[in-house]
């Protein structure tokens, strides 16, 4: 899952919608990432496991798009094949103690097993793109873009156009938090201007862990609404001098805890 590149338009001030959230979750950490530009030097193991499952469902959709569908069993012998070639030990970070790597690449197979086994031979509906990167101005004057990835754009039998992302976390948000979710309504913004759709288009989670699927949609007023909302999220950013942590839970999980002066770190 490729992360947006500001560099790689510098004309252009570019935000994506993890970008925004480091922003939102704590300020100290968006700065150190950011602006700074310090290098993680581990990566979480729940990150690692998530980018192996997505890899492996992007590879199944390609295959079933030529006309071939693999077995169950093809599918999980490549997710062990990718999760062997690239784990490092030494570069990844476990901040559940009472877990093992072992235990991440099994929920990984599980989560890959609940998709295979729930949407297989995955005949309702057409993929239009995987990955799909998408860049649209946030602004009138197109000084500001938003830019993402998309990891599933699809059609459906009925002729609806469908925004799919994999979640492979444990935790399902309740359907209210997800009809105010802001990264797929982002997306969707970006997929109909880059496809060209008038008609209806869905929101669609898999949250792959727990074998549950969401779905929400937005209407035209909403999706002006949160161009607005999300432009003045941008210029909040742009106005930040303080840069101050805020703790959370997600401390444990942050890439810079241990320089991080809420946490006992120096800078």
């Amino acid at each position: 899952m490729p992360e947006p590149d500001a560099a790689s338009n510098p004309s252009k001030r570019v935000y994506s919608h993890s970008r925004l959230s480091n922003f939102e979750n704590c300020p100290k950490a968006f700065h150190y990432r950011y602006i700074l530009k310090i290098p993680a030097e581990k990566e979480g193991i729940e990150a690692f496991m998530g980018k192996v499952v997505h890899d492996v469902l992007e590879r199944l959709f390609l295959h079933v798009g030529n006309g071939h569908l693999p077995s169950f069993q093809a599918i999980r012998k490549r997710y062990h094949e990718d999760w062997e070639e690239a784990f490092a030990p030494e570069s990844i970070r476990i901040v559940r103690k009472e877990n093992t790597a072992d235990f991440y690449r099994d929920t990984g197979e599980r989560c890959l097993r609940n998709f295979y086994e729930r949407h297989a031979p995955f005949n309702r509906s057409e993929t239009l793109g995987l990955e799909e990167k998408i860049v649209f101005d946030l602004d009138d004057s197109g000084e500001v873009q938003i830019q993402g990835f998309v990891d599933r754009v699809s059609r459906t039998t009925d002729g609806v156009i469908e925004i799919e992302d994999y979640k492979t976390g444990k935790r399902v948000p309740s359907q209210r938090d997800l009809d105010f979710d802001r990264q797929l309504a982002l997306y969707e913004i970006g997929i109909r201007e880059k496809f060209q759709v008038d008609g209806p288009v869905r929101l669609v989670w898999h949250y792959v862990q727990n074998d549950k699927t969401r779905v929400s949609s937005r209407s035209p007023q909403q999706l002006q609404q949160l161009r607005k909302s999300t432009l003045q999220l941008t210029q909040r950013v742009e106005a930040e001098q303080e840069f101050r942590p805020k703790t959370s839970p997600l401390c444990n999980w942050c890439d810079y805890k241990e320089r991080c002066p809420a946490q006992g770190g120096r800078e």
